[in-house]
């Protein structure tokens, strides 16, 4: 019986890479389907056509994402797709916050083709990856619990406390999301309760976690 042919959407805003991953996924067993996004925007609207993807490979450092936010945001937006992380870091406490936001599995770039290839087959067979030598229990439940409630967070209240952690007004979040001030209020009372806060520099607090990781957003991460 021939090897089933899989769908993939690279998610990376670096066209070489993006480029090298998709010669990578091309030689699987059965061949492989593939798409390219350059920012989550792109993914989304992919996602948003409603068609079948076994797996989106998401890089975690992209222009306008905060550490972790990108694949929360995925993971808020399209539960049933999943997502495995592909990233320059091979930071043991990134991959272990990764795998509690939801990753399916943590691919670092340095890996070689067939390690990569190996590493997304077991994915595709229901297996949650990491490199080896990670130890995914440690400080388990405390990640869990940060992981528990940004999970709760609908996607736009994610955007939005993303944006409060920038600094930005109610007011000009409505004017960023196309929304009334009235409904920006809503939202982060929403995640004041969901985030079990007190005030806006709590969440804010709260959301720093996200970029808790030896990179920044503008890293080749």
């Amino acid at each position: 019986m021939a090897a089933a042919r899989h769908r993939f959407v690279i998610v990376d805003d670096h066209p070489l890479f993006r480029g090298a991953l998709r010669q990578v996924l091309a030689g699987l067993e059965g061949g492989a389907d593939i798409e390219e996004a350059g920012s989550l925007d792109e993914v989304a609207a992919i996602l948003e056509r409603g068609e079948e993807v076994d797996l989106v490979l998401l890089d975690l450092a992209m222009p306008g994402v905060r550490g972790f936010s990108g694949l929360l945001l995925l993971r808020s937006q399209f539960p049933a797709v999943p997502v495995a992380v592909v990233s320059a870091t091979e930071d043991a406490e990134a991959i272990r916050r990764s795998i509690a936001f939801g990753a399916a599995g943590f691919v670092p770039k340095s890996l070689g083709t067939e390690a990569i290839r190996g590493a997304v087959a077991a994915v595709l067979a229901g297996e949650i990856w990491t490199p080896p030598g990670i130890d995914l229990a440690e400080g388990a439940s405390a990640t869990r619990a940060d992981a528990d409630r940004l999970a709760a967070l609908t996607p736009q209240q994610l955007r939005v406390l993303m944006m409060l952690s920038e600094g930005m007004l109610n007011k000009q979040i409505a004017y960023a999301l196309d929304v009334s001030e009235a409904t920006v209020k809503a939202h982060v009372s929403a995640i004041l309760q969901k985030l079990d806060v007190d005030s806006r520099t709590q969440a804010v607090i709260a959301a720093a976690r996200l970029s808790a990781a030896p990179w920044t957003a503008t890293s080749s991460g």
